[in-house]
């Protein structure tokens, strides 16, 4: 059976896993999979989970919040910013929609401090602007 070679790039960590046979992903076009043997292929993963299946094992849910593929000559490269792996759905859907709803949340606390901020330069520019301003 032919297989590939899978290599997760993250900010603080890398993992290489062997025998690989198959990856299912998704990109802006839709979901798609890649086999040993397939042409080389460069796309931008969305945010959400992927799967892969060793020789061995049944499959493997790997959640992530997008990322950069790259596959050539049996090699599949994913870098992102961090990712999860693990054999239970379930679990993994768990986990992937809590780390989704605090990065919303702290999205959130971000856009209303800049909205802050904003309100704060343009009412000292207003001030400057009226006659006795400083």
């Amino acid at each position: 059976m032919n297989t590939f070679t899978l290599e997760l790039l993250a900010a603080t960590e890398q993992q290489r896993i062997d025998g690989v046979v198959s990856f299912v992903g998704e990109d802006a076009s839709g979901s798609f999979g890649l086999m040993a043997g397939h042409e080389r292929s460069l796309t931008v993963l969305l945010f959400g989970l992927a799967r892969f299946r060793r020789v061995d094992n049944g499959w493997q849910y790997l959640a992530l919040p997008g990322g950069l593929l790259y596959f050539v000559d049996s090699h599949l490269q994913i870098c992102t910013r961090h990712y999860l792996i693990d054999s239970d759905y379930e679990r993994i859907s768990m986990t992937l929609q809590q780390q989704l709803l605090a990065e919303e949340r702290e999205l959130h606390k971000i856009k209303e401090g800049l909205r802050r901020m904003e309100e704060s330069v343009l009412r000292r520019l207003w001030e400057l602007g009226r006659p006795g301003g400083e």
